[in-house]
């Protein structure tokens, strides 16, 4: 994956640029040494890797718009981090740049039940958001997988979602303000505590703008009352396309579950292995959720099962208790883990309309064969979002270009059917020379002009989401700059 040369004049400024960063923050906040700066090198997507020249870890919105402002004297490129759990390397350092994380900024700044919001800091995890508010009857419901670890932070940059986004929506539908530090410092508010803020609808360019235009050290969050009661079906079939076929019947049908997962066999494989279910050893497996009162769930997974039956499944499973669906559940929250016990591998991240699903499979299963490499889908089938990960031998010569090559197929055939290149990782470097494909040349000069009202001088994570040369003339007019 090509990456622009680093700037040898900003290089040589590390000591002064680490000096004036050690004059704003603590001393445990600026991690300068070489072995040190490793802990930095890559995020989830760690096929690549690159120490930054250095990192640091704020603690304040006020830190963060100190740092910004020596780095933007400097000229000094800044790449923000969350948790580090980005599969798209959105969190990819430069050997140039300053890496700025917000995990230690975690706290919890303002709850309010009344008008159900909560106010982070946005370091603080996904998870621990809802462990904030649960105790009093309320929950966040963005649930990415890696909600235990991810950050608020790279949630809002990449728009995440998660299995139960079908029903309540991706961040940026539970989004309702920002904090947010423009590269020279200044410290901007969009939106708050309400809906609809007069004028531009900046919150919504603000997320899932993958650190393009500024860090946001602050978010006002929706918080919901938890459901009365949410119950699982879990449906097993004998081909991945019939379980496909399944899904289209019931969105088509207008019911409307919580969430509807899809596992194939090598992850059903994986995960029994991983994490013992008891999932049935068939070709695909669904997981739909639903909620409500008791007499809403029976007459909901009522429904779902009568379409399921007539696409002859091999098992269904009603969930009788909450330890049977903690059960359920167990084997898709631990499917990239278990899959990472058995094999190196790709995760990718593409959505098409869910009418598609099928038709899709059958290309995957048929790209799988030519390519001859494997392929494992684990996805959110009610929303279309599919991450399916393809198995390959870090170790083997070709085996990683060869991923990436099958990997771009998948994306490019999402497109043509009527999706997009992704629905919640991001874009980073993974998919960055992929935009051609789904945007026209103007397109991207319309985004890339926003890009230069909030960051004229092209410092925020400047080698991702634009293909390279697109963002070129741009690039070399802030180098030059240096």
């Amino acid at each position: 994956m090509e990456m622009p040369i680093p700037s040898q004049v900003v290089i040589a400024r590390k000591a002064r640029v680490v000096e004036r960063l050690r004059q704003v923050l603590p001393d445990d906040a600026v991690i300068s040494d070489e072995r040190e700066t490793r802990a930095y090198e890559c995020d989830a997507l760690t096929a690549y890797k690159c120490a930054p020249m250095v990192a640091v870890l704020p603690y304040t919105t006020q830190q963060v718009s100190d740092v910004l402002r020596i780095c933007h004297e400097e000229g000094v490129p800044v790449v923000p981090r969350g948790s580090g759990t980005s599969l798209a390397g959105g969190a990819l350092p430069t050997a140039d740049c300053v890496i700025l994380g917000v995990a230690r900024m975690n706290g919890v700044i303002e709850t309010d039940y009344a008008n159900r919001i909560i106010k982070v800091q946005t370091g603080r995890t996904n998870l621990s958001v809802t462990g904030a508010v649960e105790e009093d009857g309320f929950f966040y419901a963005p649930d990415p997988s890696s909600q235990l670890a991810c950050a608020i932070a790279g949630n809002i940059a990449m728009n995440s979602g998660g299995a139960h986004c079908l029903k309540y929506g991706v961040t940026t539908n539970n989004l309702m303000g920002v904090t947010m530090v423009l590269m020279d410092g200044e410290v901007i508010e969009v939106g708050g505590g309400y809906l609809d803020a007069g004028g531009l609808d900046l919150l919504g360019l603000i997320c899932g703008s993958e650190g393009q235009l500024g860090v946001v050290t602050e978010a006002t969050l929706r918080i919901l009352h938890k459901p009365e009661g949410a119950r699982p079906v879990l449906i097993g079939f004998d081909d991945n396309e019939v379980a496909g076929e399944c899904v289209s019947d019931i969105i088509k049908a207008g019911v409307l579950p919580v969430a509807i997962e899809f596992m194939d066999r090598p992850c059903i494989e994986a995960t029994e292995a991983f994490a013992k279910a008891g999932y049935p050893m068939c070709e695909a497996l669904l997981i739909i959720e639903v909620e409500g009162s008791d007499a809403e769930i029976d007459h909901q997974l009522g429904l779902i099962s009568q379409i399921a039956q007539r696409h002859n499944p091999v098992e269904l499973r009603q969930s009788k208790s909450a330890e049977e669906s903690a059960k359920i559940w167990l084997g898709r929250k631990s499917a990239f883990g278990a899959m990472g016990q058995i094999n190196d591998y790709m995760c990718l991240d593409g959505t098409i309309p869910v009418t598609s699903l099928p038709f899709v499979l059958k290309r995957i299963k048929e790209m799988s064969d030519e390519y001859g490499l494997k392929v494992g889908n684990v996805f959110h089938a009610g929303d279309g979002n599919m991450h399916p990960l393809i198995l390959f031998d870090a170790n083997k010569p070709g085996d990683l270009e060869l991923c990436e090559e099958f990997g771009a197929e998948i994306l490019k055939l999402c497109v043509e059917v009527g999706g997009c290149l992704t629905g919640e990782h991001g874009v980073g470097i993974e998919k960055r020379d992929l935009m051609h494909v789904q945007y026209a040349c103007d397109d991207l000069e319309a985004q890339m002009a926003v890009k230069d009202v909030f960051d004229p001088a092209w410092l925020l994570n400047p080698a991702k989401v634009f293909p390279l040369d697109a963002s070129e003339t741009r690039r070399a007019v802030a180098l030059a700059a240096q």
